[in-house]
C-alpha cells in the first residue's frame, strides 16, 4: 500500500510531512539513488508553479539531489507539460515538479516524470517510498535557492506556438483567458497573442497566495462574464499548474473535458489524425459522450480516475486521443501529459477550420443529467465494508437498473469520498447521490 503518492504524487499542506524540507531533501537523495539502480545519470530538471512554497521546496530537493551525487537544474515557474515536453526532449532522466494543481496555496505537491516524460510507475513509487522512510528521521537545513534558466521557458513556448504552425484563421478571434494565477500566467497570453489572436487575460498576477483562489479551472464563471462582456469567441480557463482547461462557449456556457474529446475527436477523425477508432476517458466521463461518439463510429473506453491511468490505456490501445471530465487531455502525438495551453490552441484549430463558434461544434453532445458530491471523510475504508454504505449503494444501483451509472471512490489528493451518480432523471439522481452521501457522512465522515 502506498504511504506517501496518491493517484498525482505526493501532495499535502507544505511544510508539513511528507513535505517539510527535510524529507523533501530526502525524496531528492532517494530519487538519485534510483536513477543509479537503474543504471541512469542522475540529471534531473525541476519546474514549479507559483505558491509560495514553492523556491523553498525546490531549494530542498535541488539539495537532496546534490548531496547524492545528482544534478539538478530548475525551469523556475513553467506548466507541469513543460517539465514532461522537456524532459523528454533534453533526455533528463527525471523531472520534478512542485505543484498541487487546482488546490489551495497553502498546499503543494511533488509529481515525478521519467525520461520519456511520463509519470513515474507505480513500481518506482514504491521503491522511492521505501527509500525516504528508510531514511528516517532528518534535521531541516538550510538550502541556498535554485537559479532558473529562461531557456526552458522559450523552448516551451516556442513548442507550442510550432503546433499551429500553417494554421489560417479566417479572421482574428478573441480570446478570454483565466490563468489561475499559476503557471499559465508567464505563459499563454503571449503564445496566443503570437499566432495573432486577441487575447483578454485574467489571472495572471500571482503573490504566491491567490494560486486557484476564486479564479481559474475550479471557478469559471466569472471567466464567462468577461467573455460575454468582452464578446470573445472562447474563454479559456487553466488550473495552478496549466495541465488542464476547461472552456466557456461565446454564449456564456461552461463547457468541460468531455467536450473537449468530443471536438477534438471529431476534428481529429475528419483530417485521418486519430491513430485508432479508441478515445480513452474515466469512469466520470458522461454517457452522452459515449453515445456521441458511438454515432461517429469511435469507442469511449473507461478507466480509473487519474490522468496516469487515461494515459496507460492509450499507450495499451495506441490510442493519440484521451483525457478527463475535469479538464486534462492527452494529446499523445505532442506531448505525453495533459497539457492545457497546448489543448486549447487545438480547440482554436478546430473552431477555425470549421468556421464555427464553440456553442455548433459541441451541439451534438447531448449529456445526461450528472450529480457529483464530494464528502469529507475522516478515514478512507473499502465502502463495501461499510454495510450502511454498501446498502446504499447497492439501492441506488437497483433503482438506476442499467439506465444510468454510479461511481463511488475516494480522492487520491484529498480526504473526501466523490459520489457521481449520472442518469435521465435529474430529481432522481439528486435523491441516489444524497442516499450516498448521506451514509457516506454518517458512518465515515
Amino acid at each position: 500500500m502506498k504511504r506517501l503518492f496518491g493517484t498525482d504524487g505526493i501532495r499535502a499542506v507544505a511544510g508539513e510531512y511528507p513535505l517539510d524540507a527535510p524529507s523533501i531533501h530526502a525524496l531528492g537523495e532517494a530519487l538519485v539513488g534510483l536513477l543509479r539502480e537503474e543504471g541512469l545519470a542522475p540529471d534531473v530538471l525541476i519546474g514549479r508553479d507559483t505558491r509560495q512554497s514553492g523556491p523553498w521546496m525546490e531549494a530542498a530537493l535541488a539539495g537532496g539531489i546534490r548531496e547524492a551525487g545528482g544534478h539538478p537544474m530548475s525551469a523556475g515557474v513553467i506548466p507541469t507539460s513543460a517539465i514532461s515536453y522537456i524532459t523528454r526532449r533534453h533526455h533528463f532522466n527525471a523531472g520534478l515538479v512542485i505543484s498541487a494543481s487546482h488546490n489551495p496555496y497553502h498546499d503543494n505537491g511533488i509529481k515525478i516524470f521519467s525520461s520519456e516524460g511520463f509519470k513515474i510507475s507505480d513500481a518506482w513509487e514504491a521503491r522511492l517510498e521505501d527509500k525516504v522512510l528508510a531514511a528516517g528521521a532528518r534535521t531541516a537545513r538550510r538550502e541556498p535557492p535554485v537559479a532558473a534558466d529562461p531557456a526552458f521557458v522559450a523552448e516551451y513556448k516556442n513548442f507550442l506556438e510550432g503546433a499551429l504552425a500553417g494554421v489560417a484563421f479566417p479572421r482574428q478571434l478573441r480570446v478570454a483567458l483565466d490563468c489561475a494565477n499559476g503557471a499559465a500566467a508567464a505563459v499563454a497570453p503571449g503564445v496566443l497573442r503570437e499566432i495573432g489572436l486577441e487575447v483578454v487575460a485574467g489571472g495572471c498576477s500571482p503573490d504566491g497566495k491567490n494560486i486557484n483562489k476564486g479564479c481559474g479551472s475550479l471557478h469559471p464563471h466569472d471567466l464567462a462574464k468577461t467573455v460575454i462582456k468582452a464578446r470573445a469567441d472562447i474563454g479559456i480557463a487553466y488550473d495552478g499548474d496549466a495541465d488542464r482547461a476547461l472552456w466557456v462557449d461565446e454564449t456564456g456556457r461552461v463547457l468541460n473535458g468531455d467536450h473537449t474529446l468530443f471536438v477534438l475527436a471529431r476534428f481529429m477523425a475528419s483530417r485521418g489524425k486519430l491513430k485508432t477508432s479508441s478515445v480513452v476517458a474515466t469512469g466520470m466521463s458522461n454517457m452522452g459522450l459515449e453515445n456521441a461518439l458511438g454515432e461517429m463510429g469511435l469507442t469511449l473506453v473507461r478507466t480509473k480516475v487519474g490522468d496516469k491511468y487515461v494515459l496507460d490505456k492509450m499507450i495499451e490501445l495506441g490510442a493519440n486521443l484521451g483525457g478527463e471530465q475535469s479538464g486534462h487531455t492527452i494529446l499523445l502525438d505532442e506531448c505525453p501529459t495533459g497539457d492545457g495551453i497546448l489543448t486549447g490552441l487545438h480547440m482554436l484549430e478546430a473552431m477555425a477550420a470549421e468556421g464555427r463558434p464553440l456553442s455548433r461544434l459541441v451541439e451534438d453532445l447531448r449529456e445526461y443529467p450528472q450529480v457529483l458530491l464530494n464528502v469529507p471523510v475522516a478515514r478512507k475504508e473499502d465502502f463495501r465494508k461499510v454495510p450502511a454504505v454498501a446498502e446504499a449503494i447497492d439501492r441506488v444501483l437497483g433503482e438506476l437498473g442499467g439506465r444510468g451509472r454510479l461511481d463511488v471512490r475516494y480522492s487520491g489528493t484529498e480526504p473526501v469520498a466523490r459520489v457521481m451518480v449520472e442518469g435521465e432523471a435529474l430529481d432522481a439522481i439528486q435523491y441516489f447521490a444524497h442516499t450516498i452521501a448521506d451514509a457516506i457522512n454518517r458512518s465515515l465522515g
